[in-house]
């Protein structure tokens, strides 16, 4: 099906080509926004479309920020089969957190704000690693910018609560409506459509932390009757690490990923180290992810997993499987 774009929208995109700053460009990229067909045949254009806005905006909003003040940026390349990031109050316990899941070495202190800048970890579970970055503490009046760059690129939050201070809900609570300001949304599922394109959301895991302090079980249920319908609550401790083997299972399951094993012909499949691509991924997705020229020139490929014999050619369009084994022919 054919994207079938209106003469209009090449007139934004030339009013775009010709923009003289970031904020025309803004504007005729809101333009073309609007003008663009919603379809199944456009959804790649509106996901680049609504990326571009999204930058644009978050790029004007940066340079206003360091116009009023000094501004620190910084740069983590992401690793491992998924991101998360680590957001809350202070105190909450994200830096425990981060050290009992991953090897990193933050800096606990019982005293708020000692988290300043971004610290990443990898977290092992099973044959693969997911990577966690503990972000500075936030407030109704205390935002580091940084955190709104770090939102664009990441797969999914946890949204760390403080069960042993009575304040602890409602501190998570304003963590929700600061970022709401800068347009990132937190959200249990990411929605089908989003008219604004300068929306960003976020799939986001609550997390009540310390829930072995005295009085954890009643703020738990507070937290519970404001929370139960925006997020999926998980009751830990991470100083005691209560709970947290279940919840590195949960945050493998919450990406959505599944792992494939790449086979060349002859040779066994290679069993470490598995690639892994969203849920209901195809044949095409898995050689898309190993090299682009094999997108290319793939006509088939033989599976060992679930729902085939073991060795069965299959086509591009074959649907695979967590675990499934994967020999690609060009």
């Amino acid at each position: 099906m054919a994207v079938n774009l209106p003469p209009q929208y090449h007139d934004a995109e030339e009013e775009y080509r010709r923009a003289k700053n970031k904020q025309e460009k803004l504007a005729a990229l809101k333009k073309m926004w609007v003008i663009l067909p919603k379809h199944k045949a456009s959804e790649k254009v509106q996901a680049q479309l609504k990326s571009k806005i999204a930058e644009l905006s978050d790029e004007i909003e940066h340079q206003q920020a360091i116009a009023s003040k000094s501004v620190s940026s910084y740069k983590i390349p992401k690793q491992g089969i998924g991101q998360y990031l680590l957001l809350g109050g202070p105190n909450s316990g994200k830096s425990r957190l981060l050290s009992r899941l991953t090897r990193a070495t933050p800096e606990v202190a019982p005293y708020p704000f000692t988290t300043r800048q971004p610290i990443p970890g990898m977290m092992d579970w099973e044959d693969v690693r997911i990577q966690l970055i503990d972000l500075p503490p936030i407030t109704a009046d205390f935002y580091e910018h940084f955190i709104t760059d770090f939102s664009r690129s990441a797969d999914a939050a946890l949204l760390v609560v403080d069960l042993g201070d009575d304040d602890g809900p409602f501190a998570v609570e304003a963590v929700i409506d600061r970022l709401k300001k800068v347009r990132r949304y937190l959200v249990k599922q990411l929605p089908e459509n989003e008219e604004d394109p300068t929306i960003y959301h976020l799939k986001t895991l609550m997390i009540a932390n310390k829930i072995d302090a005295e009085g954890a079980n009643d703020r738990l249920e507070i937290l519970r009757e404001m929370f139960t319908d925006s997020f999926n609550i998980i009751p830990i401790s991470a100083e005691n690490e209560i709970g947290l083997t279940e919840l590195k299972t949960t945050l493998f399951q919450f990406l959505d990923m599944i792992r494939i094993y790449g086979k060349q012909p002859g040779k066994p499949a290679t069993m470490e180290d598995p690639y892994a691509i969203p849920h209901g991924g195809t044949v095409l997705d898995f050689a898309e992810k190993v090299h682009a020229d094999f997108a290319e020139t793939l006509k088939s490929a033989r599976v060992w997993g679930q729902g085939v014999f073991d060795g069965q050619s299959v086509k591009r369009d074959h649907i695979l499987h967590d675990k499934d084994i994967v020999e690609l022919h060009g």
